[in-house]
């Protein structure tokens, strides 16, 4: 029998911790259907923090700046947060100096690195460096770290990042999904149909892929 095709569209930022939950919740679904169906997944900017400068902000005091989130309100998130990781298999390690950077870089190199059918693992390693290992993921040097890793060429991914080749074509992909009601974070289409927002349960995605799968059968 062959395999069903379905294009999944993840619109993130790499410093979104409801991203990498809500994508770790859509890859147990996913699995369920694994021999019936083959996922196509595609990447998209998303800037939390565009403005932000190089070098970032303490994350304790952007979000209580950004949304009045209080001390105990953010240790409680951060409780949460880390303990839905854990059951989820991925690790948040955070910490009191932790900070939250821009992420346009980031996105330049993920953009890129989908030429090499390397943006899922690029995807997953940030989101590890960023949330695991303490890593600052507007840096040069720790991206390109990354890239390295994953095995994609240093000194083409430093072009890349130096130059600003993909810049604009970034910058135009963020504006179009915002265009299209894209404000927040995780944002996830199925087939160009149905739009999850938010890191829904493996459930929720378990039956909007059943729904499209039972539509082609």
């Amino acid at each position: 029998m062959n395999k069903i095709v379905l294009k999944v569209d993840v619109v993130s930022d790499v410093v979104c911790p409801w991203c990498i939950i809500g994508y770790k919740r859509l890859e147990k679904a996913m699995e369920m259907f694994e021999e019936a169906v083959t996922f196509e997944l595609h990447w998209h900017p998303f800037e939390l923090n565009p403005t932000m400068p190089e070098g970032g902000e303490n994350l304790r005091e952007h979000l209580a700046k950004k949304y009045g989130t209080t001390l105990e309100g953010s240790i409680a998130a951060r409780k949460r947060l880390t303990n839905l990781g854990a059951e989820l298999g991925f690790t948040f390690n955070y910490y009191d100096d932790m900070r939250m950077y821009n992420t346009f870089k980031a996105h330049q190199l993920l953009h890129w690195a989908k030429k090499y059918n390397k943006q899922t693992e690029l995807q997953l390693r940030l989101f590890s460096a960023y949330f695991g290992e303490q890593k600052a993921v507007d840096d040069t040097e720790v991206l390109l770290e990354f890239a390295t890793q994953v095995g994609l060429e240093s000194e083409e991914a430093r072009v890349v990042l130096d130059s600003g080749l993909y810049a604009n074509e970034v910058k135009n992909i963020e504006t179009q999904w915002i265009s299209q009601g894209v404000r927040a974070v995780p944002a996830i289409i199925l087939n160009e149909q149905h739009l999850i927002s938010g890191a829904q349960s493996a459930a929720i995605f378990k039956a909007q892929i059943e729904e499209l799968v039972l539509a082609v059968i």
